[in-house]
């Protein structure tokens, strides 16, 4: 299970520190976020305790309405609880009760100057980002017509001179040779580059380009959603390859089916341009239309009718 530390949770937010006494060996878990306002009021079932505890207006404003021993109660029964940590959100004043409770059982304690709401949708957004299950597949990602393509393929198959053909002919590079791959949502696959490698690209004989410096930043993207797997392979004279398009091939990744086309390899073949018509008939199936299917009909017609 994916996880991130709440030290790298403050320190991308930029949140105030306001205890400095917890331990920092502290992970978050689940990408959901609560507000303890039922908690404040002393019900507990169904406390989402394993989730960030995100404190705003509100429930700061009730909690100051309490008497100083039931707020010291209130307190301490949230506080007892092993959430992952705190947020004051609105740069509201810290009740003392509250700051209290925090250094006693060491739970980290951070104030945000952002509106609760908002904060909300930027954690939310960020933990699914970080926690999303993920996988590092050796391939290209290439953006061409809008279409994800991850290219897949034993070394020297040609991935690499097949993506640095597509980008000179006005399509975006993700990311050469590694591929981070993200189930950001129930279907959806985000691809993006390792750190350390992205924008550059590797040609057997040249070396290492920066595709950036080299042609711009029209041709590179931070990351693509994958729509269509392309698997390259050595031509096999042996080997039936699909002619028609009527058999629908898929790859699983992650857990979600992703359109997949096996595309042989040999001296003549412009790769390049294959990928582009395999990404704009891509779209049209996107779009309810399917050539394979189409031709078929309209060969049966003709058919019925001689």
């Amino acid at each position: 299970m994916n996880r991130i530390p709440v030290t790298k949770l403050a320190e991308d937010f930029k949140f105030e520190i306001i205890n400095d006494n917890y331990d920092e060996d502290i992970y978050i878990e689940s990408a959901d976020v609560n507000r303890p306002g039922l908690e404040l009021a002393g019900f507990y079932e169904y406390f989402g305790y394993e989730r960030v505890q995100v404190i705003g207006k509100v429930e700061v404003t009730y909690f100051m309405t309490l008497d100083p021993a039931t707020r010291k109660k209130r307190a301490d029964e949230l506080f007892k609880f092993a959430f992952p940590c705190a947020i004051i959100s609105r740069n509201l004043d810290v009740p003392e009760e509250i700051y209290d409770a925090a250094v006693k059982y060491r739970r980290p304690l951070f104030r945000s100057k952002e509106a609760t709401t908002r904060l909300i949708y930027s954690l939310y957004n960020y933990l699914n980002d970080m926690l999303a299950p993920s996988i590092t597949i050796h391939g290209d990602l290439v953006d061409v017509y809008g279409v994800g393509i991850l290219l897949l393929g034993q070394s020297g198959i040609g991935k690499s001179e097949t993506s640095l053909e597509l980008i000179k002919r006005g399509h975006r590079l993700v990311a050469d040779d590694a591929v981070e791959i993200k189930l950001t949502d129930e279907n959806t696959l985000t691809g993006t580059a390792p750190d350390l490698i992205r924008y550059y690209i590797e040609i057997r004989g040249i070396g290492i380009l920066d595709i950036r410096t080299l042609y711009g930043v029209g041709a590179i993207r931070q990351s693509k959603n994958i729509d269509l797997v392309i698997q390259l392979e050595p031509w096999n004279d042996s080997k039936f390859y699909e002619r028609v398009g009527m058999d629908n091939e898929y790859m699983e990744i992650l857990g979600v089916k992703k359109p997949k086309v096996t595309i042989p390899v040999r001296p003549g073949r412009n790769l390049a341009i294959i990928v582009e018509v395999a990404a704009m008939n891509q779209r049209q199936r996107d779009m309810g239309y399917n050539a394979a299917k189409e031709f078929d009909e309209r060969l049966l017609k003709r058919l019925t009718e001689q």
